[in-house]
């Protein structure tokens, strides 16, 4: 299938960069989950609350694929109860101009169609 790059431990990147960026990001809950990142660190119970009703086994998993890509950085402290805080790499950061253009084109089209 051409020049594809492995991704994570499971997939690999397409030839399309478009493609690339969407198999990076669309599943589900990656994008909400970058669209909370974007404003700095949080905790695992804070994006649960906030993606409710993503089941805890489902965040998990893609926060996992999110870190083995690259887009977010997982940070365990030894505490008890133990912590881990997930925060946006540079690479992942990188993806804010175009969730700012998502964003605006969202506005424009509930605008104009509602």
């Amino acid at each position: 299938m051409g020049d594809q790059k492995p991704i994570g431990t499971t997939r690999t990147l397409p030839d399309c960069p478009i493609e690339t960026t969407l198999t990076l990001i669309s599943d589900k809950w990656k994008a909400l989950i970058l669209r909370d990142l974007m404003t700095g660190t949080k905790r695992f119970s804070e994006l649960r609350r906030s993606l409710a009703p993503v089941s805890q086994k489902v965040l998990a998993n893609q926060l996992r694929q999110m870190a083995e890509n690259g887009l977010i950085i997982r940070t365990v402290y030894p505490e008890v109860p133990p912590r881990v805080d997930y925060r946006l790499t540079e690479l992942g950061y990188s993806l804010k101009p175009i969730f700012d253009v998502m964003r605006e084109w969202g506005i424009a089209y509930k605008a104009k169609n509602l």
